[in-house]
């Protein structure tokens, strides 16, 4: 955090309510080697709790890595604002939850649609999670950047970190 940067509590509630605000999401993982890699996903679902559902392709060098190491991060942008959540993944077999979750969206990456073998369906357990951002939401946080760039002072912010 910053100098000046208020630090305040955010709640389980706002967390998951900025979750549930974004189509895409960027999933940190620990690769093998140990090297940091980041994909775009889409979350298929947030609970209440703040657990996140994703799609996954078994295949892939991503779920090889999501199985040696399940601790994971997922960043969420937003104008003016960016929320960081630790957590874990969990490898779900349940195919009452994957006809849940399931779209015309999904369908597009796997050929063999529910039944392909490369289907993978996973939770983020969410652990903890850090906000940083301008309060007011998107037009109070566009104004104070713009009122920052004519008057070249530093635009308010603040910081929030829970517990999961």
């Amino acid at each position: 955090m910053s100098a000046g940067t208020p630090k305040s509590d955010i709640s389980q509630e706002q967390v998951v309510e900025i979750m549930r605000g974004e189509r895409f999401v960027m999933l940190t993982s620990i690769a093998v080697d140990g090297a940091l890699h980041s994909h775009p996903m889409t979350p298929q679902e947030v609970t209440d709790d703040a657990d996140v559902w994703f799609f996954v392709g078994l295949g892939t060098e991503q779920a090889q890595a999501l199985q040696s190491n399940p601790r994971v991060n997922l960043s969420f942008a937003h104008l003016g604002s960016w929320l960081s959540v630790a957590g874990r993944v969990e490898f779900v077999d349940d195919r009452a939850k994957i006809d849940e979750l399931w779209s015309d969206d999904v369908a597009a990456w796997y050929d063999g649609g529910k039944d392909d073998p490369d289907l993978g369906l996973v939770r983020v357990v969410s652990e903890s999670a850090q906000f940083w951002g301008q309060p007011g939401g998107k037009a109070s946080a566009l104004a104070s950047i713009v009122k920052a760039r004519v008057s070249g002072e530093r635009p308010k912010g603040q910081s929030a970190t829970t517990e999961l």
